[in-house]
């Protein structure tokens, strides 16, 4: 097939280099403009654009979508078979969707209809999910709400965390889209309606999307939330009226009995409640502005008190 592709980050390589390997013909790839990030505020380029770049396939960056005439006329031009969209992070407006015979076909990290939207394998994890994957649909106008093309699903250790399973599923990913392409031209393959009844959002994170409830959490749920939402945006809470980050937690079995959110070192191990008696060790954590210890140290290092409390 004749493609465009759309997609930004390290989640989408894969997938691009796998059309490309299985001979389909690349025209164009659309991806962000490059932003600045990192202390130093220096220009970081897509990691799609650098694989681009190194296929010589042509790249384009552009600000808006929608209302983009030079853009529609280059691509109606190059006329495609398909539009392939993995993790570009922008809207794909009506003109892109009628375009090209086979629609625009999506690569998404869940299971649709679960978790639909900006963070699914995020969201997965932290929700305890057991079981995710890959689907590939073909794009409409909602919220990946379109018809679904092949799945693929894996299990979730109860351990793994969200950057774990990111590589893992963009391969996956890039194996499915292959497979989607070959069964859309041969024309085994047939798009099957969602059940939208079924349907969860997994919206994009926000900061307090990382912060610790002790009174709202049990210490599973807590400890679920973290390995989604690691690295960004972690787990955090107050402590002396400064931002405490908590780089590694785990629930315990047992331990003395703990209301909420308070604070306990009588074991020698750094120790939360959290909600319905359960409780947290903190193995590693940080105080804003201060250097990462374990939880041991610095209950020693700062003094702490049993009975203090995270907020």
């Amino acid at each position: 097939m004749k493609l465009v592709f759309c997609g930004t980050p390290d989640f989408a390589v894969p997938s691009l280099q796998a059309v490309v390997d299985a001979g389909h013909e690349v025209a164009l790839v659309l991806t962000q403009p490059d932003r600045p990030a990192g202390r130093k505020m220096e220009l970081q380029v897509p990691a799609v654009k650098q694989l681009a770049f190194s296929l010589g396939i042509p790249v384009e960056q552009p600000a808006k979508l929608k209302t983009n005439a030079e853009l529609r006329a280059k691509l109606e031009a190059i006329a495609p078979d398909a539009i392939i969209v993995v993790a570009y992070g922008r809207i794909i407006p009506d003109w892109m969707l009628a375009l090209p015979r086979f629609g625009n076909i999506n690569v998404h990290g869940s299971l649709l209809p679960k978790y639909r939207g900006a963070a699914p394998i995020q969201w997965a994890v932290a929700n305890g999910e057991t079981e995710t994957g890959i689907t590939t649909m073909l794009l409409n106008a909602g919220l990946d709400t379109g018809d679904t093309l092949l799945m693929h699903s894996i299990p979730v250790g109860p351990d793994t965390t969200s950057p774990q399973l990111y590589p893992q599923l963009a391969h996956i990913g890039a194996k499915l889209l292959v497979d989607t392409l070959a069964g859309l031209s041969a024309g085994t393959l047939h798009p099957t309606p969602q059940d939208h009844a079924k349907a969860t959002l997994a919206p994009i994170l926000t900061r307090d999307d990382g912060r610790l409830s002790p009174a709202a959490n049990g210490a599973q749920q807590a400890y679920n939330r973290w390995r989604g939402f690691h690295p960004w945006p972690g787990c955090w809470a107050s402590l002396r009226g400064k931002r405490f980050l908590i780089h590694a937690l785990r629930p315990i079995v047992e331990g003395p009995s703990l209301a909420p959110g308070q604070l306990d070192i009588s074991t020698g191990s750094l120790l939360v409640g959290m909600q319905n008696g359960t409780i947290l060790s903190l193995d590693e954590v940080q105080l804003e502005g201060k250097p990462r210890l374990s939880g041991a140290q610095f209950a020693r290092d700062y003094q702490l008190k049993s009975g203090e409390r995270l907020d």
